[in-house]
């Protein structure tokens, strides 16, 4: 029982004697203070206009989406893409377009539920990200199998199709994934050791992600504590073109453009709903998964300073069937390291998916 609906039960119908009233009042006081706006719906009455093309859900959510690359009708390479942390529909591999055009890829991206211009999930999960994108796939009329990449933390969309989905997928490749640090395949100790050199405030957002989701709203608006650095876009970063990267974003104001674009429903449906599935309790641990019969490409830096390379490295140990990449002297913003893109679609098309 979340600190809500504990405070609730007793103020309704627990034994509180002459300060049940009182406890009843804390309780909807207490509601109020951590209970979220509600999403600003795009398309209504005062919300931000729908400039997307966008599908409807079985649910009757509607998704947006981005098409890129060569025609649908002309493609060998189908490519559904699951943007990370702050992203949206038009984030890509910026691959090379001789190499899209010589392999013919089409791509389409798509904002994620409560990012841009796709409608809230109220019930997002692990397992409804990855149902997201297959039913994108069905919409546009993909075929029985696609091809997957992910980014960041848009990557337990991936795990998640890799649990639930992987009848639908040619083959994957998961750039950078964010890691759960309480994930079970985890030696505790080699776990314990790469969060504690987390900085405070993004142990605390972990914290509560994992164990008390239901304030995680409440705590993160608030100035006095502990909170995510991932949020402020303040995150140490050790790598030298991750920190021109995002030097130059603020420069010339597209770090606050995409942000702004990202949470336009609501910064809880975008940003702190991410962090509670990613950051929450799963249905499956990514180290438990068979082996798929597809292929499956890890890349990962090893100056990332948001996912600790030691905990990656553990996971492709796991895992004989991970072709796992690391990249030297490279961070977390893969998918801006020149040439990059191009490796990751020669890795894909290697291997042609089976019918």
């Amino acid at each position: 029982m979340d600190v809500v609906s504990l405070w609730q039960t007793w103020g309704e119908g627990g034994k509180g004697g002459v300060v049940q009233p009182a406890i009843g009042s804390m309780a909807n006081w207490l509601y109020k203070v951590v209970e979220p706006a509600p999403p600003r719906i795009c398309g209504s009455e005062g919300g931000p206009p729908v400039t997307a093309q966008r599908i409807q859900l079985r649910d009757g959510r509607y998704l947006a989406y981005s098409e890129s690359g060569v025609p649908k009708d002309k493609a060998r390479l189908k490519i559904v893409f699951s943007h990370g942390f702050t992203g949206n529909r038009t984030d890509t591999l910026r691959a090379s377009q001789e190499l899209v055009e010589e392999l013919g890829v089409y791509m389409v991206g798509f904002d994620r539920a409560g990012y841009g211009e796709s409608d809230a999930n109220p019930n997002r999960s692990v397992r409804s990200a990855a149902s997201d994108l297959t039913e994108l796939a069905d919409a546009l009329d993909l075929g029985p199998k696609f091809y997957l990449v992910g980014f960041s933390l848009g990557n337990h969309a991936v795990w998640g199709a890799l649990k639930y989905f992987p009848e639908r997928i040619a083959g994957a490749a998961l750039l950078a994934p964010v890691i759960n640090y309480r994930w079970p395949g985890f030696p505790r100790d080699l776990a314990d050791e790469a969060y504690s050199k987390q900085e405070l405030g993004d142990q605390w957002a972990l914290r509560v992600s994992y164990y008390a989701p239901s304030i995680l709203h409440w705590w993160m608006e608030q100035s006095w504590l502990p909170t995510s650095t991932a949020v402020k876009g303040t995150t140490y970063l050790p790598n030298k073109l991750d920190q021109e990267l995002r030097t130059r974003s603020v420069a010339d104001g597209s770090f606050d453009k995409r942000r702004q674009l990202a949470t336009q429903q609501g910064i809880y449906e975008s940003f702190y709903r991410d962090m509670k599935v990613m950051f929450g309790k799963w249905d499956f641990d990514p180290m438990d998964l068979s082996p798929p019969p597809f292929p499956v490409h890890v890349w990962q830096g090893d100056e990332d300073g948001l996912v600790p390379v030691v905990l990656q490295r553990h996971i492709a140990s796991r895992h004989s069937w991970i072709n796992y990449h690391e990249l030297p002297g490279t961070g977390h913003f893969l998918t801006s390291v020149p040439g990059l893109g191009d490796k990751v679609l020669k890795a894909l098309f290697s291997h042609p998916p089976s019918e």
